[in-house]
């Protein structure tokens, strides 16, 4: 059985720094694409930033420069380091392992 659990969401304040993590099991790591996304309330859910089996990266615009998506094979996790945070990035983020999401992490960003 695969699971993906997402943690590290929480409040922060604007310009301010996170990290969230995304483990997974049941599932070879080191050969699946995973990604975040994120939603918002009443829309639709967004890529973040993807990261392949090279370790080959891709940010989506509002993103770049801002936030590094990095994975640790070895411990079958992700992450999403976020910097300079915004209120927009405000929403619930998740991970995608090749095709199985996880249940989600809540970030606020606020002061």
């Amino acid at each position: 059985q695969v699971q993906v659990v997402e943690s590290g969401g929480d409040v922060v304040q604007p310009g301010g720094s996170l990290r969230l993590s995304c483990t997974a099991s049941g599932i070879s790591f080191s050969n699946s694409l995973m990604g975040w996304y994120r939603q918002e309330p009443g829309k639709e859910r967004d890529m973040v930033a993807i990261i392949d089996t090279n370790d080959a990266a891709k940010y989506e615009d509002f993103v770049k420069g801002r936030f590094t998506i990095s994975r640790d094979s070895a411990k079958n996790t992700a992450y999403l380091q976020m910097t300079n945070s915004k209120p927009e990035d405000t929403a619930v983020y998740y991970c995608l392992v090749h095709l199985y999401w996880g249940q989600g992490t809540r970030v606020t960003v606020s002061s």
